[in-house]
């Protein structure tokens, strides 16, 4: 985080851990207005890389799951990095910000992700960089998003994933009410001010919780290298085209959508007693002894108790699924918000 936007959310309330907002002092009811209210979230625990040069946009369609070539200054995508295994070693909100490629992603991997693409560049003219402290990002989401950051901003853009730059820093439309900003850093404490007035700040945990329950997955360090794209709904959400050219696990992801059956796929969950996290194994009755899923995300929910995604043999949904060993606490499953095939 950076030091001086730290001191500032310092002041206006927030407990900072391990560079991440945990909360403004009161957890619960942060949760609880994130239901129904409108919410902003700094993002300083999620890390950003950038890439920028004459053949970046070659070299990244080369190794990403969607058609980075096709992605206008103005928009942004949903994205993926997969392992020769076709298994995802990371996924990314992408926008463009002037000559750059910005790839927002969870930080843990973020360090490691610019490493090993940085190993693929060889004579390519790409030059890379970890841009995690360059801006102020913060996420509002809820009814009152579209006036909060209009206010605080002066103007938002007109559809889903399109962006806006503007003299205060770059806006993303992630959705109807739900919105990224990348401020510059001498801007954010005004522009927070402004929507303090519409969005209750919040800790990083209730927008994860907002995040999952809509259904969008993200691949940590606990998770990496053990889903295939479709296994965690990523080409439902946009972030697979299957008509682009090649990138590792190519093969492997296009045979999972067009031959056979996919036999995993993730659903929205809730478990009481028990704090899960990713990587968690889940059990099911119908396949006794061995496990039959794996939590790739969890995060508390309101009422108490974790909300949770679940990558699940598709067969073991309609059993009862227990978290962490065969006996455990039973999954009890909620509606995605989307249509699976």
């Amino acid at each position: 985080m950076i030091p001086a936007w730290q001191q500032f959310l310092e002041q206006q309330g927030a407990r900072v851990a391990n560079g991440s907002v945990a909360d403004y002092g009161e957890p619960l009811h942060e949760l609880a207005g994130a239901q129904t209210g409108t919410i902003m979230a700094d993002l300083s625990q999620l890390g950003v890389l950038a890439f920028s040069g004459d053949d970046a946009a070659g070299f990244l369609q080369s190794q990403f799951t969607n058609d980075v070539r096709s992605l206008r200054q103005d928009a942004a995508q949903w994205n993926g990095y997969c392992s020769a295994k076709g298994r995802l070693l990371g996924n990314f909100l992408v926008w463009r910000d002037g000559a750059d490629y910005c790839l927002q992603m969870s930080g843990d991997i973020s360090a490691g992700l610019l490493k090993r693409l940085g190993m693929f560049i060889l004579r390519a003219k790409v030059t890379k960089r970890d841009a995690s402290a360059e801006r102020v990002r913060l996420v509002v989401a809820g009814p009152q998003a579209p006036d909060a950051v209009t206010e605080a901003i002066g103007a938002i853009p007109a559809q889903t994933m399109q962006t806006l730059d503007g003299n205060q820093g770059l806006v993303v439309r992630l959705g109807a009410d739900k919105f990224v900003l990348a401020l510059y850093p001498d801007h954010a404490p005004a522009a927070w001010q402004t929507l303090k007035s519409l969005a209750r700040p919040v800790g990083s945990a209730v927008w994860d919780w907002l995040r999952l329950s809509n259904g969008i997955p993200m691949i940590v360090a606990a998770t990496q290298d053990q889903f295939v794209p479709q296994m965690v709904n990523w080409e439902i959400l946009g972030g697979v085209n299957f008509q682009k050219g090649c990138y590792p696990g190519q093969e492997i992801v296009a045979r999972s959508q067009y031959l056979g059956k996919l036999k995993r796929r993730m659903l929205l969950a809730h478990v009481d007693g028990g704090r899960p996290a990713p990587g968690d194994a889940l059990y099911s009755d119908d396949l006794p002894g061995q496990a039959s899923g794996t939590v790739a995300n969890a995060a508390p929910a309101p009422g108490g108790g974790y909300d949770l995604l679940a990558v699940l043999q598709t067969e073991s949904a309609s059993h009862p699924v227990h978290w962490k060993t065969s006996d455990g606490p039973i999954l009890s499953f909620r509606g995605l918000p989307y249509a699976l095939p």
